[in-house]
């Protein structure tokens, strides 16, 4: 019995023995686990690599992509622009634009790339007020250079040359940036900003169809405009295309009395402007100190469907938008105003 338990001592022991000896060959073994350990942090580093390419082609745009100044009139998420480089009106006119948040998309198919909220609806129609109906007319923009604004005088604007440099003495903090001439008419004074060559991009926003029409009319026939850093986009005032802070100055000539709710309108002025941003506009008063006390309670009524505001309503209405360092100057029934974006 003894024997037995002795010989399975032994087998057991030397079964052991085995199973835990030591190799013949240990550096073939480390050699082999070296090779296997430097080829598998090889394979580590070649998947990562293959990762870090993967994720830079799926978040770099293909080179004829680019994100755009321009963003999409409802979510303002910056649009992504395919086509021909250049901020000219070619340029925009062979691009194509998409919201790449709402999948909607946008073009230049009417000379003007339209950045309204109901561009390309087939069905819906949306009504305006009589105002602005009038500048969507064919004719009213036909005539807008050719008379119509040229009586303005008659209420003390000054004239446009005059206009517009009373204008630039206000936006030379603004040298360089981008500007946006908002309800700009048949281009007016977007054509000077663009013609002067100190401003980077220049916009001319309205949303009267015929009147960036007759914008375009004015401009073929001058190629140092055409050619320049100019674009026509049909928008409206109180939902401008484009993101919160990316405006280095805003032009409104003529245009405030026309808007639907200024209130709306100076308020987004002031969401796309850059801090230290400039806005400058003109409007008819509806009256001036010389205005005899008497007729006061009666301007409203004669204002009719426009928003005409005295100096004061002005000035109360800009700093209510969040403006600072407003000022103004003015001639008769002219007034022509100042204010910055904190």
């Amino acid at each position: 019995m003894a024997s037995t338990s002795s010989s399975s001592l032994n087998n057991l022991l030397h079964i052991h023995h085995r199973t835990l000896s030591i190799p013949k060959f240990p550096s073939i073994l480390k050699q082999t686990q070296l090779r296997s350990s430097i080829k598998y942090q090889s394979l580590k580093v070649k998947a990562a690599s293959d990762l870090l390419e993967t994720v830079k082609e799926a978040i770099t745009p293909p080179q004829d992509t680019e994100v755009d100044l321009f963003a999409c009139p409802v979510c303002f998420e910056p649009l992504i622009r395919k086509g021909p480089a250049g901020f000219n009106l070619p340029a925009i006119y062979r691009s194509g634009f998409k919201c790449t948040k709402c999948n909607k998309s946008y073009s230049s198919k009417n000379i003007y790339l339209d950045l309204t909220v109901i561009a390309g609806a087939k069905e819906y129609v949306e009504s305006q007020p009589s105002r602005t109906e009038l500048f969507r007319s064919p004719l009213v923009s036909f005539l807008y250079e050719r008379g119509w604004r040229q009586n303005f005088n008659l209420r003390g604007f000054p004239g446009p040359d005059e206009e517009f440099d009373m204008a630039q003495e206000y936006f030379k903090p603004a040298e360089g940036g981008t500007l946006v001439d908002v309800s700009c008419g048949s281009g007016l004074f977007s054509r000077k900003f663009a013609k002067s060559g100190i401003y980077s991009k220049v916009v001319a926003l309205d949303f009267s169809e015929n009147m960036l029409r007759q914008t375009y009319d004015f401009i073929k026939v001058d190629d140092t405009i055409l050619s320049s850093n100019l674009a026509l986009v049909r928008a409206d005032v109180s939902r401008l295309p484009f993101a919160s802070g990316s405006i280095d100055a805003v032009h409104a000539g003529a245009a405030l009395h026309c808007w639907p709710s200024p209130s709306n309108a100076i308020a987004e002025i002031n969401r796309i402007l850059r801090s230290g941003g400039v806005f400058v506009g003109t409007t008819f008063l509806r009256s001036t100190s010389t205005t005899p006390a008497i007729l006061r309670p009666f301007d409203r009524r004669i204002a009719g469907n426009y928003n005409y505001l005295t100096e004061e309503e002005i000035e109360d209405l800009v700093k209510s938008c969040g403006f600072t360092n407003y000022t103004c100057k003015v001639q008769q029934a002219f007034i022509m105003f100042s204010a910055q974006k904190p």
